[in-house]
């Protein structure tokens, strides 16, 4: 398995009525945070391509880079209403509730 791909995908709805995609890897969250539009980023995005960058560079955890891009997906609204959200010690996932 590569070491930077997610352990589960993040799964995206970028728009309403858009086919809901999935975030494989630190390249591909990286991808998606560099095409975010200017004008809507912020502090969360910032931490997001922060630890997204940190992983490629083996500064920062592949599941902590992930763990930041799913928050920066959630609370633009982006995140998936059936994202499982993996168990912080390997436990089962659970639904994400928003």
């Amino acid at each position: 398995m590569d070491r930077l791909q997610f352990e589960v995908p993040v799964r995206i709805a970028p728009a309403p009525g858009l086919p809901v995609e999935e975030i494989y890897s630190v390249e591909q969250a990286l991808d998606f945070l560099q095409n975010w539009p200017a004008r809507r980023q912020g502090k969360i995005h910032e931490a997001a391509f922060n630890a997204c960058f940190g992983a490629t560079v083996d500064v920062v955890k592949t599941e902590d880079a992930c763990r930041a891009f799913m928050t920066f997906c959630r609370v633009s609204g982006l995140l998936a209403r059936d994202m499982m959200v993996p168990g912080k010690r390997g436990g089962e996932a659970k639904g994400l509730r928003i």
